[in-house]
């Protein structure tokens, strides 16, 4: 489950990274009775009474001395010796790996570059060149183990964290599976390393090497290229069938696909040039309509369909950097392999890269003649006919589907939150419950992704912002008849701000409640012969539906990220803290009759003034501070399928 973990933003250099990081700590496994009062705590407020004294007696009798999950937890352990991370595997496979649904929208994110102001197609093309010239220094740098490690800030600051993710930036590929996807890790100690970027163009597919007689081509030769492939594109007659669209099918229905289509060598050999490859570029047509953020990060999250830009995409791929005629510019992200952090990192450096090299002038024309890039072929048999035409329906229907607006609260941003003492992530994180509260009149369990990458091999894991504190602030906000003093008021939002920093930093330091939790129902499942009650129980199936999945992901570049809503009836809440603003993305599902994009963004605006004026009171003399800053800062990778 999109997906963007607290980590640093403002990373710091420490040493280069290397494969191996045998100083950094194993990831602990949590006191087994700490996590189930956590469990229970994190619930109570969030189910029906009389079902909630059914789930405490049933985690009573799982937790009980020499019961079932003292015998788990002390699997767990062993467990703990014998990897470098006893949950990773695991959490990859529960997050995204053993998840059916199509990757566009329920899984990829994407980041959404400022509009850039392209006159021509040469104008999106020098664009694209410059940006694929960054992707081979950034990768440069990868393999030659150059890019400093992030070290944490705030309360573990100066902690060197797990730089393994960076490694899969480019070398990663989603391969579908009829039960279980597979994460495909391109090593250079079995295969040649790639030396080729696969080019989408009017739904069609070209090998761009980038490396010609062990030389890299220059951002002239790699314009030049990608001209001669927007020629060979515009070609009607040699246009094959979008292939593309298969991979933004359902995971199990888009593996049966592929399996009729390794049958021809053909095809083979073009699926193995698309997933071998450094990355794909998209050069989309421009989408007909206006360039808002929101439209803008629609074309990102899917394409528009397959009547825009939908079948130019190749979604099993790590990245997938668009970059459009009208100016909509941005990358495509199949998360498995990396988290937001990861993400954002290397995008800002691309930017960076691509301001510098703007001043140079790119040749028109290369002073060398290079070979032309290769179309890929297809072989498509009636039976791969019928997948392309369901494909294309069902993405038309992702498109429908989708309520989705970008929306930005210009009453303040980080500065002025900073200056409540105040984490401006718990802040946000406390709005965000109140703006649900109100629209909804409940509150429902919330994701938002921490990372743990201060560990071996982390990725990340819970901060369930849902709390009681929380409920109880809302509470009181929304109450008119008991009319609470506004001086309680304040006393309840830093009872709720203090709570969720704690749970933040509880998550951070690997003792949150959910990898815990998963760890041993996984394990139960190798052991026992029936799943135990504890995880069939309502109230944790319950826990597990992430109505709110929440991401803090911000930028120092102008971009902003968003994704798609984790269950039907959910939201997606993906917000930029900048210093004077905070953008959000917010997506929800039209055919979910209760949820609104627009309707919670304005709940959102409306709750983040209410806390403003509440700052803006006289502070009991024996508070306490709202909360410290005592997490680590930065992009929060909070979409989780």
């Amino acid at each position: 489950m999109p997906i963007l973990e607290k980590v640093p933003h403002e990373v710091a250099a420490k040493t280069p990274s290397r494969e191996e990081e045998p100083g950094l700590p194993k990831l602990p496994v949590p006191p087994l009775q700490q996590t189930l009062a956590t469990y229970l705590r994190s619930m109570q407020h969030l189910v029906p009474e009389e079902q909630f004294r059914r789930s405490q007696v049933i985690v009573q009798q799982f937790g009980a001395p020499g019961g079932l999950g003292e015998t788990l937890q002390q699997k767990l352990l062993e467990r703990q010796e014998k990897t470098a991370n006893w949950v990773s595997e695991y959490w990859l496979n529960d997050m995204y790996l053993n998840n059916r649904l199509a990757l566009p929208v329920n899984s990829s994110p994407a980041i959404i570059f400022t509009l850039q102001p392209f006159q021509d197609t040469s104008d999106q093309l020098r664009f694209a060149a410059s940006l694929i010239s960054g992707v081979l220094s950034y990768k440069a740098l990868l393999d030659s183990h150059s890019i400093p490690t992030d070290c944490a800030t705030g309360q573990l600051k100066g902690q060197p964290l797990c730089m393994k993710q960076y490694h899969g930036l480019f070398s990663s590929y989603r391969l579908p599976g009829h039960t279980q996807d597979t994460l495909v890790a391109q090593k250079s100690s079995i295969m040649p390393e790639p030396e080729h970027v696969i080019v989408a163009c009017c739904n069609q597919f070209f090998v761009l090497d980038v490396v010609i007689n062990f030389r890299r081509l220059s951002e002239g030769d790699l314009f030049t290229q990608l001209r001669k492939i927007v020629k060979m594109a515009s070609n009607e007659d040699e246009r094959l069938p979008p292939i593309g669209l298969l991979t933004s099918d359902g995971r199990s229905e888009w593996a049966e696909a592929r399996t009729t289509l390794v049958k021809d060598s053909t095809n083979r050999d073009s699926l193995d040039m698309i997933e071998r490859c450094i990355c794909l570029v998209c050069l989309d047509a421009p989408s007909g309509g206006d360039l808002s953020d929101t439209s803008r990060a629609l074309q990102l999250l899917h394409g528009g369909g397959y009547s825009q830009n939908g079948a130019n995409r190749w979604y099993d791929k790590s990245l997938q950097f668009v970059v459009g005629q009208d100016g909509t510019c941005g990358v495509v992200c199949e998360h498995s392999p990396f988290d937001g952090i990861v993400l954002v990192q290397c995008t800002e450096h691309l930017l960076k890269h691509m301001t510098k090299s703007s001043k140079k002038l790119v040749r028109e024309d290369s002073v060398s003649e290079l070979p032309a890039p290769r179309r890929l072929r297809w072989k498509c048999s009636p039976e791969i006919q019928g997948h392309l035409a369901s494909s294309a329906e069902k993405l038309q229907q992702i498109v429908k589907n989708l309520d989705f607006t970008v929306y930005k609260f210009a009453g303040y941003g980080k500065t002025f939150i900073k200056k409540q003492k105040c984490s401006p992530d718990a802040f946000i994180q406390v709005a965000l419950q109140l703006a649900f509260y109100r629209y909804h009149h409940r509150l429902v369990p919330t994701y938002e992704s921490a990372s743990i990458r201060r560990f071996r091999e982390g990725r990340v894991d819970n901060i369930r912002s849902a709390t009681p504190e929380a409920l109880t602030f809302v509470k009181a906000m929304t109450d008119h008849k008991a009319a609470v003093p506004a001086s309680r008021k304040g006393q309840l939002l830093r009872d709720a701000i203090r709570a969720q920093t704690e749970y933040t930093v509880m998550a951070i330091t690997g003792m949150a409640i959910d990898n815990h939790l998963l760890g041993l129902r996984e394990l139960a499942q190798d052991l026992c012969t029936e799943p135990p009650e504890m995880f069939t129980d309502e109230t944790y199936l319950t826990s597990n539906r992430f109505v709110l999945s929440t991401s803090q992901v911000p930028t120092t570049m102008e971009m902003f990220c968003c994704y798609g809503p984790v269950v039907p009836n959910g939201y997606g809440a993906c917000y930029n803290p900048q210093p004077e603003t905070i953008l959000f993305c917010i997506s929800s599902f039209h055919s979910c009759k209760e949820t609104s994009s627009m309707g919670f963004a304005e709940a959102v605006g409306s709750s983040l003034s209410d806390l403003r004026a509440l700052c803006s009171l006289p502070q009991p003399t024996d508070s306490k501070p709202l909360a410290t800053e005592g997490k680590t800062k930065g992009p929060s990778q909070g979409y989780q399928p």
